[in-house]
């Protein structure tokens, strides 16, 4: 049945309401819409509910959904106990200036579970999250500066995002990566505190520590960046940076917002990476906005105010909410090693059917990711760095191409960003996008030999 479930989305009157909102959105919204990461082709596809792993649109489609709200959504749309613990908490109240038990139980199954988080601290986003454990690593160490990965998302925060939208003949590409800011204005000792590191590069990476090691706090890493690819970490990369870690005293911080769902424990413990300072969000929050900082209680302490003032004050009026932290904890409670394991297999599945089918077409693509997390690349190699991952004109048409096509078959791809798996899904699903992505090498086959006549 999910397989016959065709959606003609791209054409009136299929996505009339969706336009008419968008026309309304421009009227109020400097873009359209408030997030610049909605995907506009050439309006967005505004929701009107979620129900399991669909999303329904407000033009009455159905679409299967692998965004999944960038990845947050671990149980897909309505999750019962989520909605329950919710609606059981709002008679009572939504946030107050004290804490509440709630935080203390979610901060206990964190900590259980994650073995890099001895200690943690509530915030309201992973933006803020990877924004105060940059502060935290500054404040133990003392030192100003940090390294990230090239090309890596960690949030809006200036020091986060220097060095991540560089692009081939731009400045900062060549000969060495620099850590141009993203926006006009920036102060220029952002980026003289930014140090870019390129992934897998074992080689480079004791290179470009070496000449800055005594002013770096902290190599801000996501173990599979995601918006740089949903690249695989090499474990001669993972050895050698936690060597250099070591050797110059600078601190690991692993940002786990969106690769916390890899496994029970998370995705630095997949890899072997032992974080001194980790971040967490979106799946730890039930589907309400939340951020968390964790590391090792010595490092922590800088939050503390046992002697005094703290080292770091944070604060948020939101922080801890109790919403947030009930959601969190029924969605986290449901994540059992079986539930990890059930959606590692379809992961698993769904990576080998796609690979079967490139290979059965010899299409120009690779597919990247784990667990529960999947990226289709056009691309005939598989990327083990940003610099593998960038589109040319060429493979962005070819992208969208394959966007339109799921689209059309009512699957919500992402374009040029993770697509994941939830617990609603089914094996039924897995069928369905392995179906769809067939079509679409089968169509593209067809054109191609078209073209050559």
């Amino acid at each position: 049945m999910l397989v016959q479930a065709t959606r003609k989305l791209r054409h009136a009157p299929a996505r009339s309401k969706s336009k008419h909102l968008f026309r309304r959105g421009k009227a109020v919204f400097p873009d359209g819409t408030t997030r610049a990461t909605v995907d506009k082709d050439p309006f967005p596809i505004y929701a009107q509910r979620g129900e399991g792993a669909y999303l329904f649109d407000v033009d009455g489609n159905r679409l299967l959904d692998l965004n999944n709200n960038f990845t947050t959504l671990i149980h897909g749309h309505g999750f019962a106990p989520v909605s329950e613990a919710v609606v059981d908490l709002l008679r009572t109240g939504t946030c107050f200036a004290n804490p509440t038990e709630h935080e203390i139980a979610l901060a206990e199954l964190l900590t259980a579970r994650i073995p890099a988080m001895e200690r943690v601290r509530f915030v309201n986003s992973g933006t803020e999250a990877v924004m105060f454990a940059i502060k935290a690593a500054r404040a133990y160490t003392g030192r100003p500066g940090i390294a990230r990965i090239e090309g890596a998302y960690h949030g809006a925060y200036d020091w986060a995002e220097a060095g991540q939208g560089i692009s081939p003949g731009e400045a900062g590409w060549d000969p060495a990566p620099v850590a141009t800011p993203i926006y006009r204005g920036t102060p220029p000792s952002v980026a003289e505190e930014v140090h870019l590191l390129r992934f897998n590069d074992v080689e480079g990476l004791e290179r470009s520590l070496s000449a800055v090691s005594d002013r770096v706090a902290c190599i801000l890493i996501d173990p599979m960046p995601s918006r740089a690819g949903l690249i695989h970490p090499e474990p001669a990369f993972i050895e050698a940076l936690s060597a250099a870690a070591r050797k110059y005293g600078i601190l690991i911080l692993a940002d786990e917002v969106l690769n916390l769902r890899q496994g029970y424990a998370g995705a630095s413990a997949r890899y072997g990476l032992k974080p001194d300072l980790i971040t967490a969000g979106k799946i730890i929050g039930g589907g309400f906005p939340i951020g968390a900082i964790g590391g090792r209680e010595e490092v922590m302490r800088v939050f503390g105010t046992e002697d005094g003032k703290p080292v770091l004050p944070q604060g948020g009026t939101f922080s801890a909410n109790p919403v947030s932290m009930v959601a969190g904890r029924a969605a986290m409670e449901a994540m059992t090693q079986g539930a990890f394991d059930r959606l590692e297999e379809m992961g698993d599945r769904l990576r080998a059917g796609l690979g079967a089918s490139i290979a059965s077409y010899d299409a120009p693509f690779s597919v990247t990711g784990a667990a529960s997390l999947f990226r289709i690349h056009p691309k005939r190699v598989a990327p083990i760095e940003f610099r593998d991952a960038y589109m040319n004109a060429a493979e962005v048409s070819l992208a969208r191409r394959m966007s339109h096509h799921f689209l059309d078959r009512g699957i919500l791809l992402p374009f040029a960003a993770a697509a994941c798996l939830s617990t609603a899904m089914v094996d039924a699903d897995i069928d369905f996008i392995l179906s769809a992505f067939d079509a679409f090498l089968d169509a593209e086959n067809q054109s191609g030999k078209e073209s050559a006549q």
